[in-house]
């Protein structure tokens, strides 16, 4: 047996590497929900943490494993490999797949375990608002996934939409950037699996009967290219409204994407012709970690940031930096704290900030004033939280936010 590891455990060493992953023992294994796969996939808890083991030809597993580290490299929304064990036998000599170990997304479950229930359209178009987000990032990158389909995505909840993880690499590619052909083959990809998924979702009665698989399969690809034209179009502005690029910077910040340069030149008409070179999303993220230390997804980081903007407002204070160490303590870690140690596992901190947040919004437009966090915290916890099944269990349960 041979390890190739990021993780320094010497734990991984004690795990039964002679017998098929198929066959280990529950003692070893974590109970997850997991997506379709063409390989055996397992569960393992090692210290604080749940990976995945996948079982798969040595070549396979090394090129997914050096791709994924690439991607985490580059701040990618991917799951991280872990390791590689190789060169495993059973206990007469009989060779083994390889597996590759990636670290478990917290807080996150493949599609199928979202529709654990029947939900409603306007959820699956924010799933599949967030898988075009995740294929516009990824052609921005410059990588070529090859196998789009929300079997190869998780999904966790973002402040009432949803953010998708790319969760296998094996086809995938990371080039300088794409040509228009690479990033067409991608879509049809994504349109004939997802038309299939949803075909099976429909054949086991797991899709709102409004809602036609031919018709999702076209939303993503009409949701990709309509973002993808508002990231990359070229724009022709008058001279006297040079007011308009910044504009467009603050539309693009405004969907989450960062802008490092713009490229500025005159046409025949005396107008001028810009194009922002937009380098990735997360700008909200970004913006809440280098103040705050919070990592959070866009919208959360979206609604976290809104509220500490409000914060230094009434607080009067003039340096970002000072509001945001006073708003992170004695605004956000008293309400995290708040929460009791047996509900803790229902939402990560920052999903549960942003959705008392909007609760407290909504008990202030009921009592046609603002009711104050402590209340909205409380009512929170008793009314709403309480109910809700562990996230790490299941997601399949709408939450009480606006569409």
């Amino acid at each position: 047996m041979r390890i190739t590891s990021a993780l320094v455990d010497p734990a991984l060493l004690d795990l039964p590497w002679s017998t098929p992953l198929e066959e280990w023992p529950a003692q070893h294994l974590v109970a997850l929900p997991q997506g379709i796969s063409r390989h055996i996939v397992r569960f393992v808890r090692l210290g604080d943490f749940v990976y995945a083991f996948k079982e798969t030809r040595e070549r396979i597993a090394e090129r997914e494993y050096d791709l994924l580290r690439a991607l985490e490299r580059i701040d990618f929304p991917s799951v991280e490999g872990v390791a590689i064990v190789a060169d495993r036998q059973t206990d007469d000599g009989e060779p083994l797949e390889s597996v590759l170990i990636t670290r478990h997304l917290q807080f996150s479950l493949p599609y199928r375990a979202l529709f654990s229930h029947t939900l409603r359209p306007e959820t699956m178009g924010r799933l599949l608002d967030a898988l075009a987000a995740l294929l516009v990032r990824m052609h921005l990158t410059g990588f070529f996934w090859g196998d789009c389909s929300l079997s190869n995505t998780l999904f966790r909840r973002d402040a009432g939409a949803f953010a998708a993880y790319l969760v296998d690499a094996e086809t995938g590619a990371l080039h300088n950037s794409l040509s228009n052909g690479q990033r067409g083959e991608d879509l049809e990809i994504a349109r004939v699996n997802i038309f299939g998924e949803a075909l099976d979702l429909q054949a086991a009665g797991l899709l709102h009967e409004s809602i036609d698989p031919e018709v999702v399969c076209e939303e993503v690809v009409q949701r990709y290219e309509r973002l993808w034209h508002e990231i990359t179009y070229e724009q022709q502005i008058e001279r006297e409204a040079r007011h308009d690029v910044e504009g467009r910077i603050r539309r693009l910040n405004d969907l989450g994407f960062d802008v490092a340069e713009v490229a500025m030149s005159t046409v025949d008409n005396g107008r001028y012709l810009i194009r922002p070179k937009v380098v990735d999303a997360g700008y909200h993220t970004r913006r809440l970690l280098r103040l705050t230390g919070l990592d959070a997804e866009e919208n959360q980081a979206r609604r976290l940031l809104n509220d500490l903007d409000a914060y230094r407002v009434e607080s009067d204070l003039t340096d970002e930096q000072q509001a945001a160490h006073r708003w992170l303590t004695e605004v956000f870690e008293p309400v995290v704290r708040a929460v009791p140690a047996h509900l803790r596992r229902k939402l990560e901190p920052q999903e549960l900030f942003a959705q008392i947040i909007e609760h407290k919004w909504l008990l202030s437009e009921r009592a046609g004033r603002d009711v104050g966090m402590g209340p909205a915290v409380q009512s929170f916890l008793s009314e709403v939280l309480v109910h809700r099944p562990d996230e790490q269990a299941v997601l399949g349960v709408e939450v009480p936010t606006a569409n």
